[in-house]
């Protein structure tokens, strides 16, 4: 897997999971501590994030980074 194509993966992923909490963009970002900007180009590849922000959002999903950045293909 090239690098592009996991953090299109891993940004779909995390669009999906916040949906399924049922919490905005701006909800979630603040639960994980980043901004709603940074979120948002996060979940459409326009950013990539890096370890610390990984954590902080996995930690906001309750889940794992393995569970985050496993993908269904």
């Amino acid at each position: 897997m090239d690098y592009n194509h996991f953090y299109e993966q891993l940004g779909k992923k995390i669009k999906y999971l916040r949906e399924q909490t049922g919490l905005s963009q701006e909800k979630f970002a603040e639960k994980a501590g980043i901004s709603q900007d940074y979120l948002g180009k996060i979940e459409v590849c326009i950013n990539k994030p890096g370890l610390i922000t990984v954590l902080k959002i996995a930690d906001a999903l309750d889940i794992s980074v393995s569970e985050l950045t496993k993908f269904d293909e």
